[in-house]
């Protein structure tokens, strides 16, 4: 097989990284690369599915890893993988001496591990150039899940249909499915034993009617999509797409969802009455550690003063990776860096300003390493310890009766819609064909009659069988 068809089965098959942005696949089989690298570090606090699927699937994943490394050529092929995942390591362990190019790197359990920037350090000590590409070093990430998808369609001729989504939090039994498409997060909790508190134990809906909740009963649980960091709040009516890693369950009350709850415009005054820059922000942030130019203290400073003289201060939050370390564990007076570095950058993007370009890394710290936050400490900070539970993985798709798939789930244009009201479609079939430009198809993910399309997403009512 040669690049360029490994690339259009890739693209042929909808496959985009699963989690984070939604990357299209296809434009990382590049033969520039000489390292392409396998993530298995689980960024986000109780995440666990990356780690699971390697664990039962490392035969196959390792496969095609490997199959991956000898079609572009690259010189190795890595497996970045937490020391602590025990497991994983060990069926990694059986397969590994079959793939000469293949070898393990151990990570240390800190976090954001799973940052792209972060990983290529510690697994190559290359590090990328600030607003860079990993290619650019001759690198190409990947991580669990979206190998696992390259196998099935090379195997098995499989699109992205499904997703493996793990829920946690106030749960009955936590749990880590994988869903069609489109099913809503609501009947993905429903998967877990549905909520803990009250009613909400039982789904929180009228006996007989599965879609309606009864009265205020989504209001004391929320569902933190993604996870604890860089997750976002959701609804249990939104549909899980193909970068839908986790499910959270937490009361409103929880800090994590009340740092998120609070308005821009509250944190910008905090930030002005009570910012000391004690510059642990920045002392902690793990891209800063890397040489990388952006220092939160000193935004914090210029935008609580409106001093727009100092433009670095600004121009740098391009380099930021919204890993929410410096808002969720560093800052002593739990201001809100993130936040509002994010509504900054948002507001630039906006205004047609664009990353600056040539930026060179300073230096790795040296104290770098005495700077890692461990994910123990981590969790004790954000009250999550308690929800550090097994969450077994089950991977045969469950089924649903009904699926919203959107049409953007990935960065690029969105898909272009290809099937109208009343068309009975099946599982695997093309309803919506990629764009011009960065863009990839999308695919029913279970058999039955199209019921709804708009300029955003087509609905899909289940009708016979869905293997």
């Amino acid at each position: 097989m040669t690049a360029e068809e490994l690339s259009q089965i890739v693209r042929d098959h909808g496959i985009v990284g699963a989690g984070g942005a939604g990357f299209p696949t296809y434009m990382k089989i590049d033969k520039r690369a000489n390292t392409i690298l396998l993530n298995c570090a689980e960024c986000e606090p109780l995440l666990r599915l990356h780690r699971q699927l390697l664990r039962d699937y490392a035969r196959e994943i390792l496969q095609t890893f490997a199959m991956m490394a000898d079609v572009l050529e690259a010189e190795e092929a890595i497996i970045g993988v937490k020391e602590g995942y025990k497991s994983t390591v060990e069926a990694l362990k059986q397969y590994v001496p079959d793939h000469p190019k293949v070898r393990i790197q151990l990570l240390p359990g800190a976090y954001p591990m799973g940052d792209e920037v972060v990983l290529i350090y510690e697994a190559t000590g290359k590090v990328i150039a600030p607003g860079g590409l990993p290619i650019d070093a001759g690198v190409a990430v990947f991580n669990v899940e979206t190998v696992y998808n390259v196998y099935r369609a090379v195997e098995n001729s499989t699109p992205v249909v499904d997703k493996v989504v793990s829920v946690v939090g106030e749960v009955e039994k936590p749990v880590t499915v994988r869903v069609p498409l489109g099913t809503p997060l609501r009947e993905v909790v429903g998967m877990a034993g549905g909520e803990k508190c009250g009613d909400r134990a039982k789904g929180g809906v009228q006996p007989g009617n599965g879609s309606q909740p009864r009265g205020d009963a989504w209001d004391d649980l929320v569902y933190l999509v993604g996870g604890p960091m860089m997750g976002h709040i959701g609804s249990p009516y939104d549909p899980v797409t193909k970068t839908t890693n986790a499910i959270l369950v937490l009361p409103k009350t929880h800090p994590i969802i009340q740092s998120k709850l609070m308005p821009a415009s509250v944190g910008m005054k905090r930030a002005a009455s009570s910012c000391c820059q004690c510059e642990t922000c920045t002392d902690l942030c793990p891209r800063h550690n890397l040489g990388h130019p952006i220092e939160p203290h000193r935004f914090m400073r210029a935008m609580s003063n409106h001093d727009y003289g100092d433009l670095d201060a600004f121009m740098n939050l391009f380099f930021c990776s919204s890993c929410g370390l410096c808002e969720m564990f560093s800052c002593p007076q739990g201001l809100s860096p993130r936040t509002l570095i994010a509504d900054c950058k948002e507001g630039l993007r906006k205004a047609g300003i664009k990353a600056p370009k040539g930026v060179m890394p300073s230096p790795v710290k040296e104290s770098r390493q005495y700077r890692r936050v461990p994910e123990e400490r981590l969790e004790a900070r954000l009250a999550l310890t308690k929800y550090e539970t097994d969450a077994p993985l089950d991977n045969e798709v469950r089924p649903v009766k009904k699926v919203r798939e959107l049409f953007s789930q990935h960065i690029g244009a969105p898909a272009v819609c290809s099937v109208k009201k009343g068309d009975r479609v099946s599982r695997g079939q093309v309803i919506a064909e990629a764009a011009q430009g960065l863009s990839v198809p999308v695919h029913a993910s279970i058999c039955g009659v199209v019921t709804e399309v708009t300029d955003k997403y087509v609905e899909i009512t289940a009708e016979g069988q869905n293997e």
